[in-house]
């Protein structure tokens, strides 16, 4: 059974999983659960709840399995993030505190890392520039 399905958190494709999905179904490349409200049909941040169904019970952590019988998968759940207005963002607050204009312009292998696996190495960077500005050594 062919379908079009992606993963609501990284994109990858969801072929290879058979419907209807499983509650402890996850994606093969970022491993984030799919039965969960991010991925469904009737998610709407614009309601209340953040559904559209009327009978559903509230579920407070949209990213995280739930056992909704309502639940069928949306093929568009996933957003890829703005990087365009993620820099534009970062620019302002760099001019804002002051950063040389040369250090403003983040390199896109520093937007990958925030977004990607290396999370470690940004989170280290941050906290050097916390540390930095702080005055901590």
């Amino acid at each position: 059974m062919s379908h079009d399905l992606v993963c609501w958190k990284c994109g990858a494709s969801l072929a290879e999983l058979s419907l209807p999905l499983q509650r402890r179904d996850e994606c093969r490349k970022c491993r984030a659960e799919l039965h969960v409200c991010r991925m469904c049909v009737d998610y709407d941040v614009n309601v209340a709840k953040h559904c559209r169904e009327p009978t559903a019970e509230e579920v407070s952590d949209k990213t995280r399995a739930n056992f909704c019988g309502h639940f069928a998968p949306r093929a568009a759940a996933y957003t890829p993030p703005d990087t365009a207005e993620i820099r534009k963002s970062t620019s302002e607050l760099d001019r804002l505190f002051g950063k040389p204009a040369a250090e403003t312009e983040a390199p896109k292998s520093s937007l990958d890392d925030l977004f990607g696996t290396a999370g470690t190495v940004a989170a280290d960077q941050a906290k050097s520039e916390l540390d930095r500005l702080f005055g901590k050594k």
